[in-house]
């Protein structure tokens, strides 16, 4: 039997998303790139100027620096809490970074546009999660006049 999510993914409350957004103050960023061609290469950047601190996670790029910050290999490596994990993977590697993310305490997952999966999201909001998929902060923020 499945769960039902607390918010249609496809029509979250502008309250909800806003609420979020002003209480977190440090991302992990999964899938950071450091290519300037990639999304999250961007949103990061975009996030810093907003006056959040983002925590670039990606394996590839361990030990190296992305836009002022150490790239971490993985969550669980990063010597800080983290309030919300915002992922650049693909859909299915999605019940692992909720699992990672749970595994760290944080407090928000959001996935990013292409990536939803309702099973997975409301395991998440079970665990005490807030769960965001299919947006983008970086799209978010200006569109509520953050």
């Amino acid at each position: 039997m499945a769960v039902a999510l607390k918010y249609d993914p496809e029509d979250y409350p502008d309250v909800y998303i806003a609420d979020i957004l002003k209480s977190v103050k440090t991302i992990a960023m999964l899938g950071a790139s450091d290519n300037e061609f990639r999304p999250s290469y961007g949103v990061m950047r975009y996030l810093q100027k907003k006056g959040y601190r983002v925590i670039p996670i990606n394996p590839r790029l361990a030990g190296k620096e992305l836009h002022g910050e150490t790239v971490y290999a993985e969550l669980s490596d990063v010597p800080l809490a983290i309030d919300m994990v915002d992922i650049f993977r693909r859909t299915e590697d999605l019940p692992e970074a909720m699992r990672e993310s749970i595994g760290i305490g944080a407090k928000v997952i959001w996935a990013q546009l292409g990536l939803r999966d309702d099973d997975v999201a409301a395991w998440a909001e079970a665990q005490g999660l807030r769960v965001v998929m299919n947006r983008c902060p970086a799209i978010e923020i200006p569109r509520l006049g953050l």
